[in-house]
């Protein structure tokens, strides 16, 4: 089986050997109009059969997310698809979502791990890639020679590459959703005094703020600067140290926007996610992940209306399934926020992943090195201790 796998480190894929069948040409299905894939994905999901499962995350356009077998945020998915029997994996969604499916991924009959498929390598995420293997290792160096030294934990966003994670692991600390922030953090402060959370500033010090610490408290790591940008004595008077990465997508909300959305629409909620700036959340009816911004409207009555502060694909979503509930969903900010890197794959990449899986080729696979799967699963099953 000839197989394309982009190594974890880089997300550069690499050719099959010399002697193998070549992979159907991706240019040709990119020629080609989106409805015109339906019925190919349609076909060659049925004749895989149970030998795939795919994966949707809720910020991909409507066009991919139909076809998925879960849909959800990113933990929620890799966890699905380990607990499936399927032999392929094919993850709609970014880079550092495929890499965690790879990491919670299990052995199926015949020994064989389960393959994980990104149907395109372009798909990655901006924050991620905020956080660097190599800056972050700097910066731990430089704590410890300032005497942060078995002071300090490590934790780490899901929205993080799997070099991330496993550095968390190795050094003590563990990854959080945007749903358990605040209980990692509980965790980490009864085992350390302070704490470099990776790589979303924006969350870290929305749930350090909502634990009662102060701004003063908290000191924000710039990679490109010398030091972090900070002096030696806030570094060291800090007890939380934000690395400074963000969302692009949540970070374009504004508190004008919640302003001109409540003047517009009295009495309408603003619900937003907590990778929203910290201005925006304190003017916020409520923060939440996306499964809970999705829970507050679905248990709201009739009648009630939300401008909702994430990813416009999923709003706009919202917006038509619940107009039949007698609900009104609209964005908080009317210019619309699609995640692009989230919208790279379509529809001809998916048709092109499966039917050369069809003819025995797998294309795109992110796998994982052992010695990185293995602390960036020490690095989540902590996080299991405090709930996920």
């Amino acid at each position: 089986m000839s197989v394309l796998i982009a190594d974890p480190m880089t997300a550069a894929a690499v050719a099959p050997q010399a002697g193998t069948a070549e992979a159907c040409s991706l240019d040709n299905y990119l020629a080609m109009p989106d409805h015109s894939m339906d019925d190919r994905i349609a076909a060659a999901r049925e004749k895989l059969g149970n030998q795939t499962v795919l994966l949707g995350h809720h910020y991909q356009r409507d066009e991919v997310i139909r076809f998925a077998d879960f849909t959800g945020d990113s933990y929620k998915l890799s966890k699905a698809a380990a607990e499936t029997d399927a032999r392929y994996i094919l993850f709609c969604g970014v880079h550092f979502m495929a890499e965690s499916a790879d990491i919670l991924g299990r052995e199926i009959a015949g020994g064989e791990r389960q393959q994980v498929i990104l149907p395109d390598l372009n798909a990655g995420c901006s924050m991620a890639d905020m956080a660097e293997i190599g800056q972050v290792e700097d910066c731990w160096e430089t704590l410890a020679s300032l005497g942060a030294a078995g002071k300090i934990l490590p934790l780490t966003y899901m929205n993080s590459s799997a070099a991330i994670k496993a550095f968390c692991g190795e050094r003590g600390g563990l990854v959080c959703t945007s749903s358990n922030a605040r209980a990692a953090f509980e965790w980490a402060y009864q085992r350390a005094e302070k704490i470099l959370f990776l790589p979303d500033q924006h969350l870290g010090r929305n749930t350090a703020f909502a634990m009662g610490i102060p701004m003063s408290e908290m000191v924000v790591w710039d990679p490109y600067q010398i030091n972090g940008g900070i002096s030696p004595d806030r570094l060291r008077a800090a007890k939380v140290v934000l690395w400074k990465g963000h969302c692009s997508v949540h970070q374009r909300f504004l508190p004008e926007h919640v302003d001109k959305v409540r003047a517009e629409n009295p009495g309408m909620q603003v619900i937003v996610h907590p990778e929203c700036r910290w201005e925006v959340c304190q003017k916020a009816d409520a923060l939440g992940s996306t499964e809970r911004l999705i829970q507050i409207i679905e248990e709201a009555p009739a009648g009630s209306s939300f401008a909702v502060g994430t990813e416009i694909h999923l709003v706009n979503r919202l917006g038509k399934e619940f107009a039949t509930k007698g609900k009104r969903v609209i964005t908080l900010d009317g210019t619309g926020c699609l995640c692009t890197t989230m919208y790279r794959i379509s529809p001809q990449h998916l048709a092109w992943a499966l039917e050369n899986l069809l003819q025995g080729r797998v294309v795109n696979r992110i796998r994982v090195r052992d010695d990185v799967r293995h602390w960036a699963r020490v690095a989540l099953d902590r996080m299991l201790e405090i709930g996920a």
